[in-house]
């Protein structure tokens, strides 16, 4: 079992940043990759970014340029920061991990991107 609490949404003007935490606890050593989806009122939750244990990342091309996924393994946190917020990047934000074939969810954060 994974456990993962997730920090760090809130409301921002358009072009400026945020930093989301997510700290994973549990059977952490069996985590094979973790990242956050998003989802917006009125539609289906889409994936933002994710970090394979060994380092690659990918990223939704709305997002890239523009946010970074990190991991630190001694904290067992991953880290989602986002830069040149944009009022459709509004959204309940989740963490998510997979280990051994299941996925486990955070339990969301808002981020409001006000124009």
């Amino acid at each position: 079992q994974v456990q993962l609490v997730e920090s760090g949404g809130g409301l921002v003007q358009a072009g400026g940043s945020l930093r989301l935490s997510c700290v994973a606890s549990g059977t952490i050593f069996s985590i094979n990759f973790m990242g956050y989806y998003r989802q917006a009122p009125g539609k289906q939750r889409e994936l933002v970014a994710v970090i394979i244990s060994g380092g690659s990342r990918n990223y939704a091309d709305s997002v890239k340029g523009r946010f970074t996924i990190s991991r630190d393994y001694a904290k067992n946190t991953v880290y989602l920061q986002m830069n040149s917020l944009k009022p459709e990047d509004t959204a309940v934000y989740y963490c998510n991990a997979g280990s051994n074939g299941l996925n486990y969810w955070g339990q969301g954060t808002q981020v409001t991107v006000s124009s």
